[in-house]
């Protein structure tokens, strides 16, 4: 047995503060958890691939995509799809990335320069903040949705200046003020980057997104729209003209050196496009629960949100893992969300609502949390 008890400490560490994460078997409770917004996997309302597109090569294995598109991974399948999705989206151009995780790494990591400066609110995904670690530019954090902050930090900016924030964020479930942004980006010459994430599918008339709902989109200069929550599926596209493509393309690393999504998985993701936005019954059910929730009265503190994502505070770590188990007894799957994923003192339960969920199992869950 190899010797890596270095590991130990920073284990233990995690255990002292009731803060150490395993992994768990889906057991079959009501889900108040996934990201499955309108529930296209968990109904598998996706059709099988039939590859049935005109230009489908069917030289190409359908699981395996055998390379890097700068290599042989690319195919006429993808290109159509990333073209469905640009004019879905209306933008110019999109490129196909693995994963939300990987296209905001590498957007971010390979845009920005030396001597530019980046300005990302606090609260932004750890994809987010990777990637900009990762770029050579400097970077500062402006408070959630502050909009004098924000401000703040453009006055002083130099170089190419990127404001980077999400449309839905995920841990709080809030919508950034996007029109206030962009009024400070066009006032600052700053580039705006927006992650759409948890907006795709369920936000605007036809799950479009924030920025296009609101008719802002020609305004921003990347948008990233990923596919493993309300689409059901799985990988990311990046947004904007046709040169931020061919930048891609020629400098994102995590796109250059990653073997492409197989055929079988882009046709699942262009499946998902022809059915999420007719899902208008969907929606509006699940507006009708986020409604009820927010009205409703419960024991702790919840923060105000329009999403599927609805947030209860619960302090300290022991206190909400006590919660979510009393809701995980009564066949209910809300996880906790423990420091430090959030700050000491904000641990939460993140209750996701959904399509598929009814009435009667939201108000148990109203129930159990009163």
């Amino acid at each position: 047995m190899y010797n890596d008890d270095f590991l130990q400490g920073r284990l233990t560490e995690r255990k002292e503060h009731n803060a150490f994460r395993t992994l768990r078997l889906p057991d079959n409770k009501i889900d108040f958890c996934s990201n499955d917004y309108l529930g296209i996997a968990k109904n598998s309302q996706l059709p099988t691939p039939d590859f049935q597109l005109s230009t489908f090569d069917f030289r190409l294995s359908t699981h395996g995509s055998t390379g890097s598109r700068l290599l042989a991974g690319n195919y006429a399948l993808i290109e159509e799809t990333e073209k469905q999705i640009a004019s879905f989206h209306e933008a110019e151009a999109g490129l196909m990335f693995n994963s939300g995780y990987d296209a905001n790494l590498g957007l971010l990591s390979c845009v920005p320069q030396k001597g530019d400066t980046i300005i990302y609110d606090f609260l932004s995904h750890a994809s987010i903040r990777d990637g900009i670690r990762l770029s050579q530019a400097q970077s500062f954090a402006f408070l959630h949705n502050d909009l004098n902050d924000l401000e703040r930090r453009l006055k002083s900016a130099t170089g190419n200046t990127f404001v980077v924030t999400e449309s839905v964020f995920s841990m709080d479930g809030d919508y950034c003020p996007l029109p206030e942004i962009v009024v400070l980006c066009n006032k600052y010459h700053a580039h705006l980057i927006i992650d759409e994430a948890h907006a795709t599918g369920v936000v605007g008339n036809k799950g479009e997104g924030l920025a296009q709902y609101l008719q802002l989109h020609n305004e921003i200069f990347a948008r990233v729209h990923t596919f493993g929550k309300a689409c059901g599926c799985h990988g990311a596209v990046v947004l904007g003209s046709n040169s931020l493509r061919d930048y891609l393309i020629n400098f994102a690393r995590s796109f250059i050196y990653s073997t492409a999504l197989p055929p079988a998985a882009i046709q699942v993701i262009a499946n998902s496009y022809a059915l999420f936005p007719f899902m208008n019954k969907e929606r509006e059910h699940l507006n009708s629960l986020i409604n009820y929730f927010q009205s409703a009265t419960i024991a702790h503190p919840k923060l105000v949100s329009t999403t599927p994502i609805q947030v209860v505070i619960v302090s300290g770590n022991t206190e909400v893992k006590r919660v979510a188990h009393l809701l995980q007894t009564n066949n209910l799957d809300v996880r906790p969300i423990l420091y430090p994923t959030v700050p000491k003192g904000s641990e939460r339960l993140r209750i996701v609502l959904h399509s598929f969920n009814t009435l009667q199992e939201v108000k148990l869950l109203v129930d159990l949390l009163a």
